[in-house]
């Protein structure tokens, strides 16, 4: 019996080897191509500054590529982790080529955004195409779709091992199906080395040596329970920044939908919006992703790492300026603005807290974004798979923490919550992150009506 069983387990890993590899290597080399131009549009941006009074036009341009083309593409991640849920009408092969040009199109213009969900929806979005291909039935292209989440997220970030996990922990508040791990693992692993392939290289992060003891030795010494108090401290701060950031999102795009005459004038007031806010705090430092410097001693995602390389607010500046772009329909994502709030909140919170400014920066960098996701298992890979595994006990507290302390909110208004977080902190009825975060969110469920169809975020 256990022969046989074997023999059809290798079947099995041997048919998805097959079906998985040409989705994780087309699906790389359009990543790659996707982080090439996105590259060439921030730096081009960088040398002609008036471009960001054209972000308004930009944002007319998006919507009416959505409107005429983009179709159900515009409710990007949420459609694919519905799609893995409940089999509807597909993920079209639009959504890639759509996705990938109105993202490089957000940044050239000075969008704050990410791009974690573009990789997503090209993932998402290859991966469809192949099952239709394949003539998958419905349960083959749920892992099909799942697998094409990793891919995308894997060879974004150079994280293989995390865009595997969190293309399964991002599915469901409360449990995970392991049915899709190996196939998730084998995309993620070979959509990165494509990357890889085609000299496309990550930014890399360092935590900096400082004095301390083991904290993960037999003996927990006075000074080893102090830095793990401090980290929980700041992990609760973590976990509130990411319920902050997903209620703006969508109260935002309630707001925009309410005061705009039209549609199209939507993007407008968004783009106008961040040109003011540009000109108040005198800076750009927080468009676009917030990686590479525009200027010597540039705010960034790097900079936070190191004592004075962000100010006190940064984090929550880079908050309205990334809401803003994206509730206002500007495409992109929502993963690496958390990881320039966190990195930034980390290096604030490291000053009062008497702490280590580079660990500090890598917990939030790692604890904003596994609140929002709500992928705290992930993160905490991502932390290891990033910055090294000598303080993985510290990032897991991190982003648990974040993880309990954001709610039931999430930038994924598709997730399903199967198990609360604590029992008795949700509603039977609320079955999403979306439900949970309108019964709690800072405006009055009232204005709900005002919501317009398809307003996930990216």
């Amino acid at each position: 019996m256990k022969k046989f069983e074997h023999y059809s387990i290798l079947k099995q890993l041997i048919r998805w080897i097959i079906l998985v590899l040409p989705i994780a290597i087309v699906t790389g080399s359009i990543i790659a191509l996707f982080l090439w131009l996105l590259n060439l549009a921030i730096h081009y941006r960088f040398q002609y500054q008036w471009l960001l009074f054209f972000l308004p036009a930009a944002g007319i341009a998006i919507y009416m590529t959505y409107n005429s083309i983009g179709k159900n593409s515009e409710k990007g991640n949420n459609l694919i982790i519905e799609e893995i849920h409940q089999a509807g009408a597909g993920i079209p092969k639009r959504m890639a080529p759509v996705i990938l040009t109105t993202t490089v199109i957000t940044h050239l213009f000075g969008g704050s955004a990410g791009r974690e969900g573009t990789a997503v929806q090209i993932g998402g979005s290859i991966a469809g195409m192949f099952g239709r291909w394949f003539r998958l039935n419905e349960q083959d292209t749920r892992v099909m779709l799942t697998a094409g989440i990793a891919a995308g997220f894997g060879a974004v970030f150079g994280t293989p091992l995390t865009g595997a996990i969190f293309a399964l922990e991002v599915l469901t508040i409360g449990s995970i199906r392991y049915n899709a791990l190996f196939p998730a693992l084998v995309a993620s692993v070979i959509a990165d080395i494509t990357v890889a392939a085609w000299g496309i290289h990550h930014t890399a992060y360092h935590i900096d040596v400082f004095a301390h003891t083991t904290y993960h030795g037999a003996v927990w010494l006075p000074a080893d329970l102090l830095l793990v108090f401090k980290v929980t401290v700041a992990a609760i701060a973590f976990g509130l920044a990411s319920f902050l950031f997903s209620g703006m999102v969508q109260e935002l795009k309630v707001i925009f939908v309410k005061v705009s005459p039209a549609g199209w004038m939507v993007p407008v007031i968004g783009g106008l919006i961040i040109i003011g806010l540009t000109y108040i705090n005198g800076k750009q430092d927080y468009l676009s992703l917030g990686v590479d410097p525009q200027y010597p001693c540039a705010i960034t995602i790097p900079s936070a790492f190191h004592a004075g390389g962000a100010d006190t607010w940064s984090w929550l500046w880079k908050t309205v300026y990334t809401t803003t772009t994206l509730a206002s329909g500007f495409k992109g994502g929502e993963v690496t603005p958390l990881f320039y709030i966190g990195a930034t909140l980390g290096n604030t919170l490291a000053q009062v807290l008497d702490a280590p400014v580079s660990l500090f920066a890598a917990l939030g960098f790692i604890a904003v974004f596994a609140g929002a996701t709500n992928t705290p298992l992930a993160c905490t890979f991502m932390g290891i798979e990033l910055f090294g595994g000598e303080y993985a006990l510290l990032f897991a507290i991190a982003c648990f923490t974040a993880y309990f302390f954001s709610g039931h909110s999430g930038i994924y208004s598709a997730q399903t919550i199967t198990v609360p977080k604590f029992e008795g902190t949700a509603d039977e009825s609320e079955t999403s992150p979306g439900q949970a975060s309108r019964r709690r969110g800072y405006l009055h469920s009232k204005i709900e009506k005002y919501r317009f169809p398809g307003s996930g975020t990216e």
